[in-house]
């Protein structure tokens, strides 16, 4: 598990390789990570949007942006937690996946929380974090 905290906000990501999703014979391989996102503040937040960048194991990046999460821009009020799983396909066997979302507070301020970096390999491999 990885876990960052910004502006007291935690986010915590668990990934998992997913064998029956992948097809390494064909170079896919493809892992799913749940996050959870918790409002540790006394003020109330919403996501409102992400971006990652996505390195692969011959240090290819990709970077995505977009509104919200899985079709959605939470509400956390202090004390509450929003989770979502997602997923992420790769051409190589192991990668970095490291990000950060867009909040805004009550007031209407903007500000950016961090995703951890985290690490997706495979089950048998020693897991790093470059």
């Amino acid at each position: 598990m990885y876990k960052a905290t910004t502006q007291q906000i935690q986010v915590t990501v668990e990934p998992s390789f997913l064998e029956p999703e992948s097809a390494p014979d064909d170079s896919r391989y493809f892992w799913a990570y749940t996050i959870e996102i918790a409002n540790l503040g006394d003020a109330v937040v919403q996501l409102r949007s992400r971006h990652w960048r996505i390195t692969d194991a011959n240090g290819r990046t990709e970077e995505v942006r977009g509104a919200g999460v899985v079709g959605e821009q939470p509400v956390l009020k202090p004390g509450e937690t929003f989770s979502y799983t997602s997923g992420c396909p790769l051409t190589t066997n192991s990668g970095i996946m490291v990000g950060s979302y867009e909040m805004e507070g009550e007031n209407g301020d903007l500000f950016s929380i961090d995703i951890p970096a985290f690490s997706l390999d495979l089950p048998d491999q020693r897991k790093t974090v470059n």
